[in-house]
């Protein structure tokens, strides 16, 4: 007994009276611990908020998501869902005493469900081949309307025998006439269409309202219930004008269908007014320009005074709510990579309300964010920061903000975050102003030389921000420093900027970030020796375009790049946009223009080694363009390497283990090339 006790007094006096837990670096593994809030949607009176609540199954591969509900104030704060399965998409009903949401809770099946919020009884209202898409209430809360894809078979002219009993043949040919046959994340496109639908909420056979062979968009309800509006592409020529989208009427009881507008140029996402008056809607007057901004009107609901509001706002309208009087709207947008929130009158003046929108991009700094407003002028929206992952966050019409969630607090507690800070510098072409961020390793310590990665975003006509980034902290864990820029092209800037490499992509983008690494360099902590470089889709053409400029770089990784334009543009899902925005000319009709822009052209002057990396079932830029640009870096015998990632499409982060590979594959190389201490 006396051992006993001494042993129990010994291990006590080594337990801390004051627990700390040990600082460490982020690992990929830790990837699979972070979560982050996405799709909020506040209640018709504001007093709620149900979001989505992201989080990853590590002995599974998947992504996974389960609904929470909590109090405008942050209180009471709870799950609705639980479980290894998908819950997402949740919509109020007007009363608030309902939600409809999507999951694969049972079988893996995706269904439509109805939950009562009272007692929390939940039915499956469809259970269809196909799951519904976009989903909206009808106002007296009685139906639901929603679009959804019905297969049609592809009719081939090839008429094979009959084989003989028993025999075993290869499947028949696969019979393709259609200009868009395969899509990025699709695969190979089936028969079909999205066709519009509505359905009781007591369940049973949804009653399908369209059977054109056109796509049909997400409908919301007219005030009296009676018609529902979307956008679809009627045109006889949609296969050659992809954005020729118009905004349609059609009647609940009949079918009957009206266009409400008519110009060339996409007309989208219809919101109604309160008093169901007016819609809502986002597009452009289509100019053929790489970038084109989208903008904000108004038109009455029989389509009538159609008005540009957002005329003198030379920023993207990227979401939008009417306010509770329907004399104006709140819109999301970036500024300089920063999501903001603002109020906009229907004659076109802005106000912000709240600044830092973001957080729904993981893995590499993207600014993604979403908002919903409710009935009395309050809303949810996703807070980023370069802290963490999006989060949830509310904010009424004055300003007045609040966090509502700290979902990666339990990680990032006793994790060390490289630290991230604004930038900004003159290209060396024309002195413009180019912003970027750094990112510097835990424990930095500025009197030291550090080796560099100048991570470049893809699009082009994009931006990185003011947000958390996976991938770039797994970098500066690695003790790498990370420069990532907005070059010329990306978004958040305006028109003008954006439009400077319209028909000119990769050129002077390449002196901005040029610019980029010598401002960075000249802050004295950056290891000249040691600069390497990567990016992925656009940022993998600037990637592979810069190592055919310089040798400054000690190797590359070039991510889901397009090599040669000319392939690209015959090869890539979408035929009928890139040739057509990009350069204005199809490849045959210009193909010096076509070389001139391919980084292929300068493989012959590329010295540093260089990896490339696709998704074996990427469509958009296709892995042929990495094979063209391997095979060819190995005729020059320059070192090189080519990682597939099996199953993944143009975004490769969709598992998990997908993100963690890429990040592994673009340390694995530059450690081989990086100068040791």
């Amino acid at each position: 007994m006396k051992k006993l006790l001494s042993t129990f007094i010994l291990l006590v006096a080594f337990i801390p009276l004051g627990y700390t837990q040990v600082q460490s670096n982020l690992e990929l593994l830790d990837i699979f611990n972070m979560e982050y809030v996405s799709d909020p949607q506040i209640s018709p009176d504001g007093s709620k908020i149900i979001y989505v609540r992201n989080f990853k199954d590590v002995m599974t591969d998947r992504n996974l998501s389960n609904l929470w509900i909590v109090n405008f104030d942050g209180s009471n704060n709870r799950p609705l869902t639980t479980g290894n399965h998908n819950d997402f998409a949740p919509k109020w009903s007007h009363d608030g005493t309902k939600i409809v949401f999507k999951s694969n809770m049972a079988d893996e099946k995706m269904k439509l469900y109805l939950m009562w919020l009272d007692t929390k009884e939940t039915m499956a209202l469809t259970n269809t081949p196909q799951a519904p898409g976009q989903v909206s209430w009808s106002h007296n809360d009685r139906y639901v309307a929603f679009n959804m894809f019905v297969p049609k078979e592809n009719k081939s002219i090839i008429k094979m025998p009959a084989k003989p009993e028993g025999a075993k043949w290869n499947d028949p040919p696969k019979y393709i006439d259609q200009m868009n046959y395969r899509g990025d994340g699709q695969g190979y496109i089936k028969g079909g269409n999205m066709q519009l639908f509505t359905l009781p909420i007591s369940g049973g056979t949804p009653k399908q309202l369209t059977f054109t062979d056109f796509d049909h968009g997400g409908p919301i309800w007219s005030k009296n219930d009676t018609h529902l509006y979307f956008s679809a592409n009627f045109h006889k020529d949609e296969e050659f004008e992809a954005l020729d989208s118009e905004i349609y009427q059609i009647s609940v009881g009949i079918g009957e269908t009206k266009a409400l507008t008519d110009r060339n140029g996409p007309d989208g996402n219809p919101v109604l007014s309160p008093d169901g008056s007016k819609i809502a809607y986002l597009g452009f007057d289509d100019r053929l320009q790489g970038y084109q901004l989208t903008d904000l009107y108004v038109m009455n609901a029989d389509g009538s005074n159609a008005q540009l509001i957002s005329g003198n706002f030379d920023r993207d309208v990227e979401d939008m709510v009417w306010n509770s009087k329907g004399d104006g709207l709140y819109v999301a947008y970036t500024d300089k990579g920063l999501g903001k929130l603002a109020s906009m009158t229907l004659s076109g003046k802005v106000t912000d309300i709240v600044e830092g929108l973001g957080g729904l991009s993981l893995g590499r700094p993207y600014n993604a964010a979403s908002f919903s407003g409710s009935s009395n002028n309050k809303f949810a929206y996703t807070l980023g920061t370069t802290d963490h992952p999006s989060d949830l966050a509310v904010v009424d019409a004055k300003g007045n903000s609040k966090r509502l969630t700290a979902l990666n607090d339990d990680l990032f507690s006793f994790k060390n975050l490289g630290k991230v800070e604004e930038m900004w510098w003159e290209s060396s072409y024309d002195q413009r102003k180019i912003q970027g961020w750094v990112v510097t390793p835990p424990n930095f310590d500025p009197s030291k030389k550090y080796p560099m990665i100048l991570e470049i975003h893809g699009g082009p006509f994009t931006s990185y921000g003011f947000v958390y980034s996976a991938e770039i902290q797994a970098y500066a864990a690695a003790g790498y420093v990370v420069l990532y820029t907005n070059p010329r092209g990306s978004t958040s800037y305006g028109e003008e900027f954006g439009n400077l490499i319209h028909h000119d992509y990769p050129n002077h983008d390449y002196d901005d970030l040029m610019s980029g690494v010598d401002a960075l360099l000249a802050k004295g902590f950056v290891d000249q020796d040691n600069l390497f470089v990567t990016g992925g889709s656009g940022g993998g053409v600037l990637t592979a375009w810069i190592v055919g400029k310089t040798d400054r770089f000690k190797a590359a990784v070039v991510a889901k790049p397009v090599i040669n334009w000319y392939s690209f543009v015959l090869y890539a899902d979408g035929v009928q946009f890139f040739s057509k925005y990009w350069f204005g000319k199809k490849p045959w009709e210009d193909p010096e223009n076509y070389m001139r822009r391919s980084p292929l052209t300068y493989v012959g002057n590329v010295t540093t080694p260089t990896m490339l990396m696709t998704g074996e079932e990427d469509y958009r830029t296709p892995i042929a363009e990495s094979e063209q640009f391997y095979a060819a870096l190995k005729l020059q015998n320059v070192e090189t390497a080519m990682v597939r990632i099996p199953g993944a499409s143009h975004g490769i982060a969709n598992k998990p283990s997908n993100l963690i590979a890429k990040i592994a594959s673009v340390l694995a190389w530059f450690e081989k090339y990086k100068d040791k201490e």
